[in-house]
């Protein structure tokens, strides 16, 4: 299983380079059912792993003139802020046993990934939707709709900090409604902001709970290699027929973690 798990790693870097998200989702299923993490820890080990893969692979997209830094300083600070209360205070303070629902106990870990599954559900209807309107590439003036975007920008992070996924999904859209980027550049300004809020985010983890770093190190360091891989070939394969079908891969994971946790 360890083996399936290094090899999906290169798949959540890969997924990160083609399409500027999605890996993020695979990362905490990934930790939990192949390396057998606890699902608290895996949403903290996906937060390094998501925000370091992202650094790394931010750098191109910023030679190429794709990060928009004035986007990614207004969405980032409310999301940062966000992310490191949700991980220093949130988490820690909701308890092990969550709810009882008849003879069914709704643990910490079971809210964890009920709530992540969910996420990953919308996720895939983002990605599996077609956006005709959101490839055109027209040179309009940047305008900032600052409340909305403060607010999406700590909502994100709330999320990021409770489940340990980036968060592209609905950075990408909100970049190019509200702060009107072309497709190109909100994807890299994203990778940015995920880095840089997933990281803050693992930072308020780090007095709470061991790590185990050679797994980090290990994860970490594939994801880095998939993501230079997703960039070549996002050069050669068409990206909106990728997304879909990546879109219907994380459907289908979603459901399963649903029906996992809550009947099995």
């Amino acid at each position: 299983m360890e083996i399936i798990g290094y090899l999906a790693s290169l798949v959540i870097g890969v997924s990160l380079g083609l399409i500027g998200g999605g890996g993020s989702i695979l990362t905490v299923p990934v930790l939990v059912y192949l390396f057998g993490v606890d699902p608290v820890e895996a949403t903290a080990y996906s937060l390094f792993i998501v925000g370091t893969t992202s650094l790394v692979g931010v750098v191109p997209k910023y030679k190429q003139g794709e990060v928009n830094l004035k986007t990614a300083i207004i969405f980032g600070i409310p999301s940062i802020v966000a992310v490191y209360a949700t991980r220093a205070f949130i988490v820690p303070a909701i308890p092990s046993e969550v709810m009882t629902i008849g003879s069914f106990v709704v643990t910490k870990s079971i809210l964890m990934m009920v709530l992540f599954a969910v996420l990953m559900v919308f996720a895939s209807l983002s990605m599996i939707k077609s956006k005709k309107k959101a490839t055109e590439e027209e040179a309009t003036e940047q305008k900032f709709n600052y409340p909305m975007i403060l607010l999406e920008g700590a909502v994100v992070g709330v999320l990021t900090g409770l489940v340990g996924a980036g968060g592209g999904f609905l950075i990408i859209p909100a970049l190019v409604v509200l702060s009107k980027l072309p497709m190109k550049q909100a994807i890299g300004t994203s990778l940015l902001i995920i880095a840089v809020k997933s990281l803050f985010g693992f930072i308020g983890d780090l007095g709470h709970q061991e790590m185990n770093w050679t797994l980090l190190l290990s994860v970490s360091a594939l994801a880095v290699v998939g993501i230079f891989a997703g960039n070549l070939l996002s050069k050669k394969i068409a990206a909106d027929q990728l997304k879909k079908g990546f879109g219907w891969f994380v459907l289908v994971m979603g459901i399963y973690i649903i029906t996992k946790e809550l009947f099995f």
